[in-house]
């Protein structure tokens, strides 16, 4: 990968650009919590070549609502099937609108 391919990368939500330690560290969290998240299969990081876990945007996102539920109280099993079904809930509603705006737009028009 060159310089620039790199560059490119940058504003890819899924490209794991965070190290365990600065992942952490942006979400105000341990290092303990983020593999715990792993565990609970919430998020699982990709691995570089030396086996060092690498997080994305995403990931990050995803860890921090986590945190959030865990900060209020909620067991870290229960938020992580929290954050899961938020997540299906929202994909489902994107599907959903996507498919309305095609039906809507192949919809014969009223004045035919």
């Amino acid at each position: 990968m060159t310089a620039d391919d790199s560059f490119g990368r940058l504003d890819d939500d899924d490209y794991p650009a965070y190290t365990m330690g600065r992942a952490a560290a942006m979400l105000g969290t341990t290092q303990g919590f983020l593999r715990a998240l792993g565990e609970a299969r919430l998020i699982t990081p990709l691995r570089s070549d030396g086996g060092h876990r690498r997080y994305s945007r995403y990931q990050l996102r995803i860890a921090a609502r986590a945190r959030e539920l865990v900060d209020q109280g909620t067991p870290i099993e229960a938020a992580c099937r929290i954050v899961i079904l938020e997540d299906q809930l929202e994909e489902a509603q994107r599907i959903n609108t996507e498919y309305r705006r095609t039906a809507e737009s192949s919809a014969p028009s009223a004045s035919a």
